[in-house]
């Protein structure tokens, strides 16, 4: 289907392909991965013959008549519905069905209606109808013209044309970043079912695992492919770099062996032709280098030294929205305790940012009550990034206006540098930045406030895959509460241990796990609703309202007391374990210098092993503690 062959491309002085190739067949699916900044997206274009790769010898070449479909902007908002946007996106049926309304010769009449049997038009409503099911839109917005609908919803209008057109070659780049957590489930099954090539660029890692056949990662500017997905490719990498690294200890010994010869024998007349000989083979050798990883700068959430009461903040009989007539939630009863995780499920446009507003009182309550201590903090990330950020100031000056008066200049760039900005990158105004720097930017900010409660609104949609890891790390390590909006999976499922759902005009505690939320939507299949109300919510909503809400959180509150000592106990064996090891290596160190006596050896190696004895207990004792930490989590 496709073959890229010898690919060279820079931009400007930074080379981002060289001499890479790759094979693509027909009805793979493949997922696209890399770092942010390699080339994911400029590889597309290529592809798509938007920009030319410059070399001669470099090549992209398609199948003879492969029809590319792309995503490559919104819809425009015009009068047009959006059911007619989705079926204008299969040209061909469109322009048979034109020319069937005005063709007068009878063969050629006979001819379009045997193409549009063999397309299957006369099915097109119905599967288009299906496509805009699967990602979101009810059966009333299906006649409601393309200019009543956000951006967003216009981007998934486009993304349903090009999924109802079929074409050979399909090439997604981040589908899901304006999909809801239910339309990326969705998509993940349609993907997996569709029947021609498809090359999907995506950070989410479950989307990657579920619906591709084979991985294709871009690394040191050259392409990698292996099949399964994102998780078979990372053991592949590391079986990969163990082999080179066990490659480059092999020739370093070689290295050395030679060259202790030649540096015995060189001037040694009877062995000068073999001394020689070495010179030479050393010379020869070609340097095995281990490909370094870019380091992902990580992050770091902190709160307060004073610790709250439970509950931290409750909404009692709240309704939320934003003025009369445009009521959006309804007798909303909630509860944050300290050290919750708690994400939140729904369709776009239910209510969850709207929900999390009123939390953090972003939006007044419209009635009810939000009941918290004066001295809660809340740290707030918007999905609208510049909402939160000035624009015309520097990444500089957004630190500078956090940071405790008189702060040293030097200190301020300090703390920039522990964000992930460079020197030169400080000076940036923030409407300048990428997603995933503006992203970073806020995270850190945040880290100033030490809020006892986050509520980060999408976070992941501009992170690459290790930057979500990194985040995952930095919200277990964080001692506060935590309210998460995402659509991906990967991460809640890391780090929440209950679910609220908004839909319908409530928000409600969710009994089941995210894979039974998932289970459900997928079960369901989205179909087109009969009317615009006709979703309702699952059987298990209401059986959780009439479950006793004290009961559950004293339920979770002794599963958090429960989880915390076995937590604590984890990071103080593998701290134990750490200070075994750092000993053992100086022991190992000072064993390998000359001139040492048979007692200080035997002494040292006493020591030692006392040391490897720690460190085995320890180890054991960390990972059972991890394990019992896991389940206990697990079973919450």
């Amino acid at each position: 289907m496709l073959t890229i062959h010898q690919l060279d491309y820079r931009i400007e002085a930074r080379s981002l392909f060289e001499n890479a190739s790759a094979q693509i067949t027909a009805g793979w699916k493949v997922g696209l991965v890399g770092r942010n900044g390699t080339g994911k997206s400029t590889l597309l274009r290529l592809i798509l013959e938007e920009i030319d790769a410059p070399r001669r010898h470099s090549s992209i070449s398609l199948n003879k008549g492969a029809r590319v479909g792309v995503v490559t902007q919104e819809v425009a908002p015009d009068d047009k519905t959006i059911m007619e946007v989705v079926l204008a996106a299969d040209t061909e049926r469109s322009t048979l069905m034109a020319e069937a309304d005005t063709a007068t010769d009878p063969m050629r009449i006979a001819e379009i209606h045997a193409r549009l049997v063999d397309i299957d038009a006369w099915s097109a409503d119905a599967r288009a109808a299906e496509i805009l099911a699967g990602l979101g839109f009810s059966y009333a917005d299906l006649t409601r013209p393309a200019r009543e609908f956000s951006g967003g919803w216009r981007m998934r209008a486009a993304l349903a044309g090009v999924l109802f057109s079929q074409p050979e070659l399909l090439l997604l780049d981040e589908p899901t970043n304006y999909l809801d957590l239910e339309g990326a489930a969705w998509l993940e099954g349609y993907l997996r079912k569709y029947p021609y090539t498809v090359i999907l660029v995506s950070h989410d890692r479950d989307l990657l695992n579920r619906s591709v056949t084979h991985t294709m990662a871009l690394e040191n500017r050259q392409l990698f492919i292996c099949p399964g997905g994102y998780d078979d490719w990372l053991k592949l990498r590391a079986e990969k770099s163990a082999q080179i690294e066990a490659q480059r200890q092999k020739q370093e010994a070689d290295r050395a062996h030679l060259q202790a010869f030649v540096d015995r024998f060189r001037y040694k007349l009877s062995k000068a032709r073999q001394a020689q000989s070495r010179i030479k083979r050393l010379e020869k050798m070609q340097e095995i280098s281990v490909p370094l990883e870019d380091r992902t700068v990580p992050f770091t959430f902190q709160t307060g030294e004073e610790k709250l009461l439970p509950p931290m903040l409750v909404l009692e009989s709240a309704s939320m929205g934003y003025g009369p007539g445009a009521e959006i939630l309804s007798d909303v009863n909630l509860r944050i305790d300290p050290e919750d995780r708690i994400a939140i499920v729904g369709t776009n446009g239910q209510g969850k940012t709207t929900l999390v507003k009123s939390i953090a009182e972003r939006l007044p309550l419209m009635a009810g009550q939000r009941v918290a201590p004066r001295s809660v903090r809340i740290g707030y990330f918007s999905q609208d990034q510049m909402d939160e950020l000035v624009s015309g100031q520097t990444i500089l000056e957004h630190i500078s206006a956090v940071a405790p008066k008189q702060t040293p200049m030097s200190r301020l760039r300090s703390i920039c540098a522990e964000l992930g900005f460079s020197h030169e990158k400080v000076e940036t105004r923030v409407e300048n930045l990428s997603g995933g720097e503006k992203v970073r930017l806020l995270l850190g900010l945040m880290t100033f406030e030490k809020p006892h409660i986050l509520i980060l609104d999408e976070p992941t949609s501009h992170l690459d895959i290790d930057s979500r890891e990194a985040l995952i790390y930095a919200l277990n390590d964080y001692q506060g509460a935590v309210v998460l909006i995402t659509h991906d999976i990967f991460l809640a499922e890391a780090t929440a241990d209950q679910l609220w759902l908004v839909k319908d005009g409530r928000a409600v505690p969710y009994a089941g796990t995210l894979q039974d939320y998932r289970d459900l939507v997928l079960s369901a299949d989205r179909p087109v609703e009969t009317t615009p109300k006709a979703t309702k919510l699952p059987a298990e909503t209401p059986s959780v309202a009439r479950i006793d809400k004290a009961e559950l959180r004293r339920q979770a509150s002794e599963r958090r007391k429960q989880a915390a000592p076995l937590k604590k106990k984890a990071q103080n064996a593998e701290r134990a374990l750490d200070k075994a090891m750092t000993e053992i290596a100086a022991i190992d160190l000072k064993l390998s210098k000359e001139g040492l006596s048979s007692s200080d050896i035997q002494a040292m190696m006493v020591e030692r092993y006392d040391w490897q004895a720690r460190a085995d207990a320890s180890e054991l004792e960390w990972l059972e503690a991890e394990e019992a930490y896991e389940e206990a989590i697990r079973t919450a």
